[in-house]
């Protein structure tokens, strides 16, 4: 049969595994690692000035907070594996846009591609929840971000290479990524997930579900917890290579700096393990509370340079930890009826970190020099530290049978 000869990760099983979503993880990763440091360049290179480029990003993270939020209400109208199809074919639009590279093209470029990220994450999240047990979230997550790590390591800088060989060639690269993540999917066939009925009741319009979030504590704290995780790494992609050229460091540090800590993603596994034997709650906590009191101190040492980006650097580590257990009080706390609804709540943490952290840089650099973020990025997540010290010390461990002796 034609399937021998497919690789292991893409023979179908009955029942969908962890690998396989790692593996859509991982190719959506390659086609977001491709541009995540090119499309700065492309959109300012079109635009011509820094402010316009600003309002691009903005008006982008505008569109995709919306669009997210409204998948649940499109999965409703139309099978999920048509919705995810939907979102890979926004890549591939949005990167034939960004290859051609006019003036319209490249804003309309972001914002497609912006809409794609968020329709692959939602409809992924509501697969794992299907069919991954909740026991098992923490290795899902960490399998996910080793089959993504090398995309993360070398994308960034290939783009920009691939950018400067030739304007259109970083965007057919990840077209032709797109075109692997489409083909892949449909091998797996995932379908539309498990189906599970709620109670006959009213129909809900395609916002209603933000109604029983904001009434689900647990779930607004994880949420909390992803909106904080991703702020930390904004602080550090964006602002620590610019601390990096004004003190004097060059422009070359930061990009370094990032790519040692995108290899640490090979460590997920490890960090899942040392999580489980933690707990969620003490892992959450010990992760936003190092994280946050390393950017604090990187901060106030902001005099010594070096050890500034090696404190900021230290704390990366813990940011890559919560990447792997951060987001499990949210998903193990989802309901079953409710996880497209709320995968598409989770999603928002993205765009919603990404509006919020150069707005209070902006305000910060009102009032402070730029090492002040780094002193308001430690306040928040350590703000998150006292947060995770309310979840339930049991969340994340295995819960004996009823049944057993």
């Amino acid at each position: 049969m034609a399937t021998r000869y497919l690789p292991l990760a893409l023979r179908h099983s009955a029942t969908p595994r962890i690998e396989h979503f790692a593996l859509l993880a991982g190719l959506d990763a390659t086609i977001r690692g491709t541009l995540i440091s090119t499309m700065p360049l492309v959109v300012y290179d079109a635009l011509g000035d820094a402010q316009s480029t600003s309002v691009a990003f903005f008006l982008a993270g505008i569109v995709a907070l919306v669009w997210g939020l409204m998948v649940p209400w499109a999965t409703s109208k139309l099978p999920r594996r048509w919705v995810y199809t939907g979102g890979v074919c926004l890549y591939l639009v949005g990167n034939t846009l960004g290859a051609v590279g006019t003036v319209w093209s490249v804003p309309l470029a972001l914002m497609c591609n912006a809409m794609a990220t968020v329709t692959v994450f939602v409809c992924l999240n509501a697969y794992v929840l299907d069919y991954v047990e909740r026991v098992d979230l923490g290795k899902s997550q960490s399998i996910q971000m080793v089959y993504a790590a090398t995309a993360w390591t070398v994308g960034p800088m290939t783009g920009v290479w691939l950018y400067h060989k030739w304007a259109p060639l970083p965007f057919m690269v990840a077209g032709g990524f797109a075109l692997v993540l489409l083909t892949s999917f449909w091998v797996l066939r995932l379908g539309n997930g498990k189906q599970i009925q709620r109670a006959k009741g009213p129909a809900v319009n395609p916002l209603g579900f933000l109604g029983r979030f904001f009434h689900q504590p647990r779930l607004i704290a994880g949420w909390t917890f992803a909106v904080m995780r991703s702020c930390g790494w904004w602080v550090y992609v964006v602002y620590l290579p610019i601390f990096c050229i004004e003190a004097g460091l060059g422009d070359k540090v930061g990009g370094i700096a990032l790519s040692i800590t995108n290899a640490l993603l090979f460590a997920a596994p490890a960090l899942n393990r040392l999580g489980r034997r933690l707990s969620v709650r003490r892992s959450v906590r010990v992760a936003f509370g190092a994280c946050g009191a390393l950017f604090l101190v990187a901060g106030l040492l902001s005099v010594l340079p070096w050890a500034t980006v090696a404190l900021v650097m230290a704390a990366s580590v813990f940011l890559v930890m919560l990447d792997v257990v951060g987001g499990l009080p949210f998903l193990m706390s989802v309901k079953p009826s409710e996880r497209t609804e709320m995968s598409a709540v989770y999603s928002s943490f993205r765009d919603v970190s990404g509006i919020l952290t150069p707005g209070a840089a902006w305000l910060v650099l009102w009032v402070a020099p730029l090492p002040g973020i780094f002193v308001a990025a430690g306040a928040g997540l350590l703000a998150s530290w006292i947060i995770a010290g309310r979840l339930h010390p049991r969340l994340g461990t295995p819960r004996p049978s009823r049944g057993g002796a």
